[in-house]
């Protein structure tokens, strides 16, 4: 009889087999986003709580518990800091899935995905109190996950904190409020300048559909798209998906009256995928392992922000690709590359997150972060949700939604129980600003990104990405990873001198 395999290869084995099982799930979920029938939403939602059950039975049984304690046994004191690291991280993570009921991860799983089914219908039709129902049951399995989960946790946390780890870890209210409120205190007064200058140009009416889409395959063509590892769709709301270890996804929406909406959403889909497809794939870093999944959502949404705004949005690209974006016949709508610089970035006040200007984006990242707060762990009721959104969107950025489709009801997240997921919007603005920084510093100086991009060596700036980003994965968390790449601690600054240099570019420019 041959020799039973070292505990960490049958960890590995196991491992494997879970990660199936989860891109099964993640197959399901792109499908169920794209190309399934409504109808189909309800067996959805049976066979994504079924792989739920499965999934979480197979991370907090006894068999796999007994693989990672044989695997922490063999450990011998000259093992490689990566596979501590990874054990480590699996250890904790198989604490919290011990934790919870598996009937809650059942009835969560249902709840997502009707959720899901029930938000696009009543987002359609301009109907929160149909949604209102699927939401708190959200809000009360989250709250119960948490209260499961508390037991696991290395510190003590809130509900909120709790359910944030996943996106963020160690992350805490305390540490978000201190880097959110630079923003909250200056992002207003810049609007206001802006709002004084009479500068913003308004975009065209419209492209054509068809135009829009060549325009999103003519960008991925020229930033490494691989159509052997990589697909690209429509859904309702734009994201990112990894199947595989060389299966990406994306999802992009061409949104009426929006010409350049599908393109910067192609640009920042793709800054994710391209973090995915970077990510250290290799030996302990293999798929299965932890320490080749991203640092944190912040890190991701730190990727997709540098391309759609420090490249798409820039004026050398605004430069080399205004040509494209003039409909033959019909003459150059932009008014030149600096009209189309400036449609680019209209940085002016929208009511839609994912349309937002940069200066006003961190404000509505604020609003969700409050009201998370006020839904988990201040006893605010679902039914006052439309008001709380339509006076704080008020008080931060001056403006509300008519309707509650361009209201609390936009974002997909709240409809999935994604409770803790949207700073990681607002950091990954902070984290882009700084990592940017960096780049600069270490690629000839300032304007070094621009310099780049006019020359139309964007593969020279992912190579800076993925020598000094994408190789952390999971051995660090975004703050750590910020401050070894940067050399400082995280904080607003960098975004805010950003902003800054930005705008007045953007108004003394011809």
């Amino acid at each position: 009889m041959p020799a039973a395999a070292p505990a960490f290869a049958q960890l590995h084995q196991h491992l494997h087999q879970t990660r199936l099982l989860g891109s099964i799930s993640s197959a399901l979920y792109y499908d169920q986003n794209t190309v399934m029938p409504a109808a189909g939403a309800p067996w959805r939602g049976d066979q994504l709580a079924l792989l739920a059950g499965q999934l979480h039975a197979r991370q907090c049984s006894a068999e796999y518990a007994d693989l990672v304690a044989a695997a922490e046994a063999e450990l011998g004191a000259d093992a490689a800091p990566e596979r501590r690291r990874n054990l480590a991280l699996l250890r904790l993570e198989l604490e919290r899935q011990r934790c919870l009921d598996p009937d809650l991860v059942a009835a969560l799983a249902k709840a997502q995905s009707r959720g899901n089914a029930v938000w696009q219908d009543a987002r359609a039709r301009d109907d929160f109190r149909a949604f209102a129902p699927a939401l708190q049951e959200l809000v009360a399995l989250r709250r119960q996950q948490a209260s499961q989960l508390a037991a696991a946790e290395p510190v003590q946390r809130s509900t909120w904190e709790i359910l944030a780890q996943p996106f963020e870890p160690d992350v805490s209210k305390v540490r978000l409020e201190e880097l959110f409120a630079p923003l909250k205190a200056e992002l207003p007064a810049l609007l206001e300048q802006v709002a004084g200058t009479g500068q913003a140009e308004p975009a065209p009416a419209d492209l054509p559909e068809a135009l829009q889409e060549q325009l999103c395959a003519d960008l991925l063509e020229s930033w490494g798209w691989d159509g052997a590892l990589c697909q690209r769709a429509r859904s309702a709301h734009p994201f990112s998906c990894t199947v595989g270890p060389q299966d990406f996804r994306i999802t992009t929406r061409v949104v009426p009256g929006q010409p350049l909406s599908a393109f910067l959403a192609t640009a920042h889909e793709w800054g994710h995928s391209l973090y995915e497809q970077g990510l250290p794939r290799t030996g302990d870093h293999y798929f299965p392992w932890p320490l080749g999944e991203a640092t944190s959502m912040g890190v991701h949404e730190s990727q997709s922000l540098f391309w759609e705004c420090r490249v798409a949005r820039s004026r050398a690209f605004a430069e080399r690709w205004h040509g494209r974006f003039c409909p033959g016949p019909a003459g150059d709508p932009w008014d030149g590359p600096v009209g189309f610089w400036r449609a680019l970035n209209p940085l002016q006040p929208g009511l839609i997150r994912v349309e937002a200007d940069e200066l006003s984006y961190g404000l509505h990242i604020v609003l969700r972060f409050e009201l998370e707060l006020a839904l988990l762990e201040q006893e605010m009721p679902v039914e006052e949700l439309p008001q709380q959104w339509n006076q704080r969107m008020h008080d931060l950025l001056g403006i509300q939604p008519a309707t509650d489709s361009e209201g609390c009801l936009q974002d997909i997240h709240w409809a999935e129980g994604l409770f803790g997921y949207f700073p990681s919007y607002a950091l990954g603005h902070l984290i882009s600003a700084q990592l940017a920084e960096a780049m600069e510093r270490e690629l000839g100086g300032s304007g070094a990104i621009e310099t780049a991009i006019a020359a139309g060596e964007e593969p020279r700036l992912r190579q800076w990405l993925s020598q000094r980003v994408y190789p952390h994965g999971r051995s660090v968390n975004a703050e750590d990873l910020v401050r070894q790449v940067s050399g400082e601690p995280l904080s607003a600054a960098p975004f805010l001198r950003y902003l800054r240099d930005k705008l007045e570019r953007l108004q003394t420019a011809p």
